[in-house]
């Protein structure tokens, strides 16, 4: 949603909640606005009416989580749903070419996983067995909320130093699923991958040389 909807989502809330009997206060308001944002407000008015006529939770004032569940399935479908999007671009893809999904989700696991052109040269039978991996890892990612992933999943090609070096610029990345949701994962993600790799600093070797207790080195 758009700042502009604000106003058009709060009265939103306001009369879905006034339907069960229920006010909507600044901080009820404040909070389905900060869950909601990146949803339009259109797929919230249809999810709310289907929270309404749902027989079994329609009983009862939806609540943020009732609407996430509608709008967004719940974890296992949508890690279900993130591999055959995994699967299809194997396929349609391949190996050798950098790809950018629109679930950072799925970056996270496929760097997990060992990387995309691994990945994409998985025996077929062991595909089952990469599935589960695969799925377990994007719900937990799904539900911790906040992660940090590789923007784009290199291929099987030349380091990107090679390029930079001599002026070229890097190959463009397939993009798979929705086009702008991708863009914003290619956008938002880190150059490097989400799992920081340094090496201990020098001062930090010559006290490890020189100490012999665990409090000298911790000092």
């Amino acid at each position: 949603m758009r700042q502009s909807d604000r106003s058009s989502f709060a009265q939103l809330i306001t009369d879905v909640l006034a339907y069960y009997g229920k006010d909507a206060s600044r901080f009820v308001l404040d909070l389905w606005w900060n869950a909601c944002q990146a949803f339009d407000l259109e797929q919230i008015e249809k999810a709310m009416q289907r929270h309404c006529t749902d027989a079994e939770h329609g009983q009862f004032a939806p609540k943020v989580a009732d609407i996430a569940r509608v709008l967004q399935g719940t974890t296992t479908d949508r890690a279900a749903m993130a591999w055959g999007k995994v699967l299809e671009a194997i396929g349609a893809v391949g190996a050798y070419t950098d790809v950018v999904f629109d679930d950072p989700a799925i970056h996270a696991v496929v760097e997990d996983l060992g990387g995309w052109p691994k990945v994409c040269r998985t025996e077929v039978k062991e595909l089952s067995y990469l599935q589960h991996r695969f799925q377990v890892a994007h719900r937990a990612y799904t539900e911790s909320g906040q992660f940090e992933y590789q923007r784009r999943l290199p291929g099987d090609r030349s380091p990107d130093h090679d390029y930079t070096s001599r002026g070229i610029p890097l190959p463009r990345p397939a993009l798979v699923g929705d086009r702008e949701r991708a863009i914003a994962v290619l956008k938002n993600g880190s150059p490097t991958g989400k799992t920081r790799i340094s090496t201990l600093p020098e001062q930090a070797m010559h006290l490890l040389a020189n100490t012999t207790t665990q409090q000298e080195l911790l000092a």
